[in-house]
């Protein structure tokens, strides 16, 4: 620290021994400046001298910022403003502080330059990084000192040096002025560098006479300058000097501002303060600077022009790709349009077709005819020029059909440019002006790129709204399908569970399930007539969430009074009941339980399951999510559920009430009970199919007048009450029969002849016919396209008893072998339906195999006990059956 100290103060004295070889008071103090700005690493130094007036301007700026040292060189403060400062930050002059804002300083340091105890000028140190240290400040204060040696050497004290000021006003002008403020900035710098009394900025007009465009200074000064008019300094003489011709001892200098003219300058100097020729090429040097100063200018002004002419564009484009909105769009070229050229009257029309509908419009409606007559000139032979301009609509002819319109509407001017976008015309932009209204190039240029700009932006917004309308259209119509899939899928499962299960129970779980889901309700159950017909007993309750299962059960389980419903004549005419708190008291038992429910928001539907002859059931629906009310739509699909459940419904009654029918008439064709036979055990098993309509399976016992057993087992053709009549026909003839042909081969043929005489066309009978002699254990066995009798031995081997033959039915005068074989005591034989055998699980069949091993580990069982056992293990390969089963098991004691 202490070697930095020491090299910093090494520079300040180098600055030092600099400024005393220099002979030019600018010079002197840009060395001070400059080295203190290295020593302390500022970002900007200011050094500043007092003019008579007690005002304090910059005569040396070093900074690192163009436009900070721009800002400081043309400002100032006042030596009062000076002694005022204490050293805090709200007590410094306003032309530092704003400075000080404007670069962001973290720290200023304003110290005092005085001479003789007066204050000659100031030092002022600008830092953004961080503020200065001890050090850095003393140095500070050191260079302070050093100006003021400067100041006392070079004899101004009063900083009236004109060589100094003018370079340094000319520095600044040459920084740019702010393009708003260019000719006042000129005329107050040159007065404050020069020491004139007076200046007037004189700018060419058109017609090459001149116009006073700024002026400083007081009357009698001013009134002492005549206009340049035709004395204008010439390209060789650009700085002239003259005397007042009045008698005040006033002299006006006059400076040509650049070559071609961009202003004549003059400067009004006070008696006896004519400027010396030094001062004059001083002056000249200035008028270089100031020249430069206003050209900058005007290029600010034309760069301003051009930066709003895109700032309009890019608004445009950035609320289209923000909004991507048509009517944003449009809203914004208009005010933007209104906005630049000051005219209020502004409309763009979108076309659809030949025809302009209005999009912004702030005129009257007669407006349109006349914008549709501009788009027809305007794509006629104008349409090349891309603008249509109409400087007297009143009185243009081309207007002529449009007159009337013209009238109504006011209008004096027109402005019309085609909004054309991918050689697709998007619409129209009218600008309606006052007469004489002339626009110049740079508001055509823009209103020629806004115009492409609106048109590309108004298609992207036509398109992203036709895309969205398109996409709003397609989630409703996929809405639409949903809901249509949905009922599809409902009434599928209504159909599937009556079609596969044939089932009355699975037909009622499936209606209740599709109407949760359909009407995204919470619960569902259907109540039908209980067997004495005054009650609804519920059945099939569904609930869609677990968790709801329980409260809701009492809700759903109970049984209905008939006579208590009060809408059993609306049930009649398939109208539903929606329930509200009154109803559901009178209705009582369950529907009061849902009082409650009701009052906290909850709905709930009943709905008739009806035929158009008899009321079969009512479906109750019900929401306890207030947000999910069943409403109108919801109750129209409770209808349909109810509608396609109606007839699934009867038909699963119906035929339930044939298969019980079937069923009884079945199990009256099977023996009530088996044989008892001394020497035999007899065992037997029917298990009805799963499905709605029976089998044909039968089997039948009969004891011979000579002590044998004659069993029969035969399965019909077919289902339901035709094969139960076929089963009917096929033990009468086993009964009929066996006593006349005992040997079951001749039984058969003969059964053969009935069956032919019998059976309607097409149905068949198979069967297998056997005779057993307890005493001798002789067994005699035929069929007739039956599967053969198995033979279980003591030892547990299966063996076949395989006579073949052709069904009961299909062709006459066919003959039947009988096989024989002994039945060793303790061995078994088992005969069985085809349904049994051919069980199924995913296409696998239960097979003859898996028979055989259930036979086998069966062995040991009595006869009943091993039918039962076969019977068994299909089940729990195949589950319920999907045809008869029926086994006969007879065990030689």
């Amino acid at each position: 620290m202490e070697g930095t100290y020491e090299q910093s103060l090494e520079a300040l004295a180098d600055a030092g021994r600099r400024a005393a070889g220099e002979n030019e008071l600018d010079d002197a103090l840009n060395a001070v400046a400059e080295s203190l700005g290295d020593v302390v690493a500022a970002d900007a130094v200011v050094v500043r001298v007092a003019d008579a007036q007690g005002a304090l301007y910059a005569r040396s700026v070093v900074s690192r910022s163009q436009a900070l040292a721009a800002e400081l060189a043309g400002s100032s403060f006042t030596t009062s403003e000076l002694f005022r400062y204490d050293g805090s930050a709200d007590r410094l002059p306003g032309a530092v502080s704003r400075a000080a804002r404007r670069g962001h300083a973290a720290e200023v340091i304003l110290l005092p330059v005085a001479i003789d105890g007066q204050a000659t000028g100031s030092v002022e140190l600008f830092r953004a990084a961080t503020p200065f240290s001890a050090w850095e400040k003393a140095a500070a204060a050191v260079a302070a000192s050093q100006i003021g040696l400067v100041l006392r050497a070079a004899g101004t004290e009063n900083g009236t040096n004109m060589d100094g000021s003018l370079a340094l006003a000319g520095d600044a002008l040459g920084a740019a002025l702010d393009s708003g403020r260019g000719a006042e900035e000129v005329v107050r710098v040159a007065v404050r560098a020069s020491g004139a009394e007076g200046a007037l900025l004189w700018q060419p007009r058109a017609d090459g006479s001149l116009e006073l465009v700024a002026s400083v200074g007081p009357s009698a000064s001013l009134a002492a300058a005549a206009k340049p008019g035709s004395s204008l300094p010439t390209e060789h003489e650009p700085l002239r000097l003259e005397q007042s011709s009045d008698g005040s001892g006033r002299a006006t200098a006059t400076l040509t501002l650049g070559q071609p003219p961009l202003g004549v300058l003059q400067l009004v100097f006070g008696p006896g303060g004519a400027p010396s020729q030094r001062e004059l090429e001083r002056l000249g040097t200035f008028a270089v600077r100031a020249a430069q100063a206003l050209r900058a200018g005007e290029h600010a002004q034309a760069t301003s022009v051009e930066l709003e002419r895109s700032r309009a564009l890019l608004t445009v484009v950035w609320q289209a790709i923000a909004e991507l909105s048509l009517a944003h769009t449009i809203d914004t070229a208009v005010t933007r349009v209104s906005e630049l050229l000051g005219e209020e009257r502004v409309a763009i029309y979108l076309a659809e077709g030949n025809r302009l509908h209005p999009q912004a419009v702030t005129g009257s409606p007669a407006e349109l005819a006349v914008a549709e007559r501009l788009l027809e000139l305007a794509f006629g032979p104008l349409r090349v020029q891309g603008m249509l301009h109409v400087t007297d609509a009143a009185a243009d002819l081309q207007l002529a059909p449009v007159r009337d319109a013209i009238g109504d509407a006011g209008i004096e001017s027109i402005l019309a440019l085609p909004l054309v976008a991918r050689e697709e015309l998007v619409g129209l932009l009218t600008i309606y002006l006052p007469r004489g209204r002339v626009l110049d190039p740079n508001e055509i240029a823009l209103l020629t790129a806004l115009a492409s700009q609106v048109a590309v932006a108004a298609q992207n917004a036509q398109l992203h709204e036709r895309t969205e309308r398109l996409a709003a259209e397609r989630k409703e119509a996929l809405a639409s399908e949903r809901e249509s899939a949905k009922r599809l899928r409902a009434l599928y499962e209504i159909s599937r569970s009556f079609a596969q299960s044939l089932s009355l129970d699975a037909t009622l779980e499936a209606v209740t399930g599709a109407a949760v889901e359909l009407l995204d309700a919470d619960a569902a159950v259907i109540r039908m007539k209980g067997d004495r017909g005054d009650q609804l007993v519920p059945h099939a309750p569904h609930v869609a969430d677990s968790r709801l299962a329980a409260p809701l059960r009492p809700l759903l389980e109970r049984e209905q009074s008939i006579e208590k419903l009060p809408g059993r004549r609306l049930f009649r005419m398939g109208k539903p009941l929606v329930l509200d708190t009154v109803s559901a008291r009178r209705l009582g038992a369950s529907y009061e339980l849902l009082v409650p429910f009701l009052e906290q928001g909850a709905t709930v539907v009943v709905v008739p399951i009806a035929t158009t002859a008899e009321l079969l059931a009512t479906l109750t629906v019900v929401s306890l999510d207030p947000s999910r009310r069943l409403g109108d739509e919801q109750v129209e699909t409770a209808l349909f559920v109810a509608g396609q459940a109606a007839l699934a419904i009867e038909n699963a009654r119906l035929t339930q009430e044939r298969k019980d029918f079937a069923d009884t008439m079945q199990r009256s064709l099977l023996p009530r009970g088996v044989p008892e036979v001394e020497g035999l055990d007899v065992g037997a098993v029917y298990e009805p199919s799963a499905r709605l309509e029976v089998g044909g399976d039968v089997y039948d016992f009969l004891t011979l007048p000579d002590g044998k057993l004659a069993v029969v087992l035969g399965d019909a053709s077919g289902h339901g009450v035709a094969a139960t009549a076929d089963m009917a026909l096929a033990k009468f003839a086993f009964r009929s029969l066996v006593r006349l042909y005992p040997d079951p081969g001749e039984l058969l043929a003969q059964a053969n002849e009935v069956a032919l005489g019998e059976l309607a066309g097409g149905t068949f009978v198979t069967m297998v016919c056997l005779t057993v002699d307890p005493a001798s254990g002789t067994v005699r066995a035929a069929c007739a396209g039956h599967p053969p009798v198995r033979v279980l031995g003591p030892d547990g081997e299966v063996s076949l008893l395989a006579p073949g033959g052709l069904a009961l039915g299909v062709e006459a005068d066919q003959r039947y072998e009988s096989a024989e074989t002994i039945l060793a005591p303790g061995a078994a034989l088992c005969v069985y339906t085809d349904g049994l055998a051919e069980a199924r699980r995913d296409g696998d069949q239960y097979g003859e195999e898996r028979l055989h091993a259930a036979l086998s580990s069966g062995r040991e069982l009595s006869a009943q006990a091993l039918a039962e056992h076969v019977v068994a293990d299909a089940r729990a390969f195949a589950g319920e059956p999907g045809d008869d089963y029926a086994v006969v098991v007879i065990r030689r004691t």
